[in-house]
């Protein structure tokens, strides 16, 4: 059959060639390298006649001659199994090279990629900045109803499609999981699961302290202590967007609100972000622990307490720390608008600029006392 159709390809390309040209030179148009000095993606829309192709093609300068390509493609006898789509020609892709792709549907596969830990609303939001894909998500699911990962997707294909695959995974993966829990988890659904998962999502983004830190809320539960979770906080003062751009003060910890773990018992009545697998993996497989709080170290992670005692001397570590660097932040910023140079340690009683040491310290110090209640979460 293959020789069959190579034979009417050649046999077309005589004919016409009889009228324009040689058979040697048009054939050999249609199979030598094309124009293109690096890969190049162009979309092919769907209802496009092969002329208009054929033209496309010509514009975004993957082919050298519309007309040689075009006659290539009715001499295969391909007319008809062009498919729409976005595609990526390689290098000096000849014309020839350009229909096989073009009628093997070899589209460009696009990555979306959802960062665990964003509501629902954030990762929609995140959906209007990747290229190809289309429509609009009408209702904004349930935080906790996705599961964040990275999705595969070809030009064309629709946000809500994107959602519906991420609810379905997120279905999956929560069931395998609850299916498999440890029996003495406090859990009753698995909704109870994803709420814990969301707040240990946004408590920590290190896969060696999620465990930990379920362990902290879970221990808290027992004991019926508040969860004390600033995520929750956040999540209760930006009514759910959590996009708060500053710190937590002492008057957020007491906003009346359903989600706000420093008010209420147990667990928010859902969850405030969307978990990836490695947090539900954490609250439905929990490790035991005595640690009852656990507060920031300066370096990204958190120090972990079994009492009261020992994580009020972390809190005051954390206070030093963020105390330090946000009084040499300050300094460096004073110096560089004097334009004078910021030693690397500053002395006490010097002054840098119009402002001392102390008085930058002064400045900063109640923003670092700030949110370091609780569970330090």
């Amino acid at each position: 059959m293959r020789h069959v159709v190579w034979i009417y390809f050649l046999l077309f390309f005589i004919g016409v060639s009889l009228i324009g040209g040689s058979v040697l030179t048009t054939y050999t148009q249609f199979v030598e390298e094309g124009p293109l000095t690096e890969a190049t993606e162009v979309v092919i829309p769907k209802g496009l006649s092969l002329k208009r192709t054929a033209r496309l093609l010509k514009e975004a300068g993957v082919i050298n001659s519309p007309s040689v390509f075009e006659l290539g493609v009715r001499a295969s006898g391909n007319t008809m199994k062009i498919k729409a789509g976005e595609y990526q020609f390689p290098r000096r892709a000849s014309a020839k090279m350009v229909m096989d792709i073009l009628t093997g549907g070899q589209t460009v596969i696009r990555r979306f990629v959802a960062p665990e830990g964003l509501t629902s609303a954030q990762i929609v939001a995140l959906m209007d900045l990747y290229k190809g894909l289309t429509g609009t998500v009408e209702n904004i699911p349930r935080n906790g109803t996705l599961l964040p990962d990275t999705y595969h997707y070809s030009y064309g294909d629709t946000k809500e499609s994107i959602i519906r695959r991420m609810q379905t995974a997120m279905a999956r993966t929560l069931d395998e999981l609850w299916r498999n829990r440890d029996p003495n988890v406090p859990f009753t659904s698995p909704n109870q699961a994803v709420v814990m998962a969301s707040i240990v999502e946004k408590e920590t983004s290190l896969n060696s302290e999620r465990a930990r830190i379920a362990s902290v809320f879970f221990n808290r539960l027992k004991k019926n202590i508040r969860l004390q979770s600033d995520p929750t906080v956040i999540y209760a003062v930006t009514d759910g967007r959590l996009d708060l751009k500053r710190r937590l003060t002492y008057k957020d910890l007491k906003i009346q609100h359903p989600y706000n773990t420093y008010v209420i018992y147990g667990l928010p009545e859902g969850a405030i972000s969307n978990p990836g697998r490695a947090s539900l993996e954490a609250v439905l497989n929990p490790i035991e622990s005595p640690y009852i709080y656990f507060v920031a170290d300066g370096t990204g992670g958190h120090v972990f307490a079994a009492t009261y005692e020992e994580h009020q001397k972390n809190v005051q570590n954390w206070r030093r720390i963020r105390k330090n660097k946000a009084a040499l932040a300050a300094a460096k910023k004073v110096g560089k608008a004097a334009s004078l140079p910021v030693p690397r340690a500053v002395p006490e009683n010097v002054r840098v600029g119009t402002v001392s040491v102390e008085e930058v310290a002064e400045m900063v110090d109640d923003a670092a006392t700030e949110g370091d209640s609780g569970s330090g979460g």
